[in-house]
């Protein structure tokens, strides 16, 4: 019998230099609210959500704890994707058998339901989790004031992870997720920029609900932007969440008007448009004003657009994503996104000469 476990996502959890900081940029531009708190004598974290995405936020309050180390090596970022399974111990057993490297064994909390750990890629982990009424990851106490969610949110849900790995360890992190946790691979492309290339592979969860873009450099052409982000980075990482929205351009206008800086897209994009496809949703004019990329698939089109990296090592970002139809990832957005970060890489080295 095929080994599928229904994994969903639970929450993603962020290792961050300071708590208040990262938070702030969460909240204030993003539009998340903050949800729940826990504190130990190790760490403190906030639980922030927007529509069904659960973000957690934890800073080390000693050098003991593993945010400590994670924060020195790679800055801030995911550590821990956590999936949801309605039998832990037994996922968790049948993972492990199958060669998943267990880092916590099954353990259950006070409110009745059992976590346990296993490792993903890089320093990376999983959490497995039982799912709650409430949705909070164990451990943590809801906010008294925690405000109730708004009318008409920007972003829904996490539509995909983007993985930067080490050449070499693509074809095991996708035997990893098929073979260990019963993932599918769902979309495999090369991908050339120029004399740069890269070699693509994307695993979902049998639930539909949790997917990966992986990614590595191809050794055989130059050295470009996944190069950097592993140089950067410390190893293999996330290189950025995307958030699925129900409207791009009303989320992307609005995010604009919070603060938050998105890659530029060359007029000549816009110019070919009309060559490429008939739009089914938005107009031109409301894609070209805002910078957001549209692709299409047999089953419909794709609309996203890229955050400018805040992070002082210029690694993690985000996407913002609305998928009508469409259900790959946009193969031409992905060269224009890599062709997008090279002119800021180029653009950034010459203001500092």
């Amino acid at each position: 019998m095929t080994y599928a476990p229904a994994f969903g996502i639970s929450h993603v959890e962020h290792y961050v230099a300071d708590l208040s900081t990262a938070a702030a940029e969460f909240t204030g531009a993003y539009g998340f609210r903050p949800v729940a708190r826990a504190a130990s004598g190790e760490a403190e974290s906030l639980v922030l959500r927007q529509g069904r995405i659960t973000l957690v936020l934890t800073q080390a309050r000693s050098p003991r704890h593993r945010g400590a180390d994670y924060v020195l090596a790679h800055g801030d970022g995911v550590a821990d994707i956590a999936f949801t399974v309605a039998d832990v111990p037994a996922a968790f057993d049948e993972a492990v058998s199958r060669g998943a490297v267990p880092l916590a064994v099954p353990r259950r909390h006070e409110d009745g339901r059992t976590t346990a750990v296993v490792a993903g890629f890089g320093d990376v982990v999983h959490t497995l989790v039982e799912p709650g009424p409430d949705g909070l990851p164990p451990g943590f106490t809801a906010l008294a004031d925690a405000a109730e969610a708004p009318a008409g949110e920007l972003l829904d849900e996490l539509d995909h992870f983007a993985v930067c790995l080490r050449a070499g360890e693509l074809e095991r992190t996708v035997d990893f997720y098929t073979q260990v946790l019963g993932f599918k691979m769902i979309f495999s492309e090369l991908i050339k920029v120029g004399a740069q290339a890269m070699d693509s592979k994307v695993v979902q969860s049998a639930t539909g609900e949790v997917t990966l873009t992986l990614i590595q450099p191809d050794t055989s052409a130059e050295p470009g932007q996944i190069d950097r982000f592993l140089e950067q980075h410390g190893g293999s990482g996330v290189q950025h969440l995307a958030f699925a929205a129900g409207d791009v351009v009303r989320a992307v206008g609005t995010l604009r008007e919070r603060g938050v800086d998105f890659l530029s897209v060359p007029d000549a994009y816009y110019t070919m448009l009309a060559d490429r496809m008939e739009l089914t949703r938005h107009s031109t004019e409301e894609l070209h004003g805002l910078d957001i990329l549209v692709d299409e698939d047999h089953d419909g089109q794709l609309f996203q657009i890229f955050t400018r990296s805040t992070h002082p090592r210029r690694t993690l970002f985000h996407e913002v994503i609305e998928r009508f139809g469409a259900r790959t990832f946009g193969s031409g957005n992905i060269k224009a996104l890599y062709e997008a970060v090279e002119a800021e890489r180029l653009s950034t080295e010459d203001v500092l000469r």
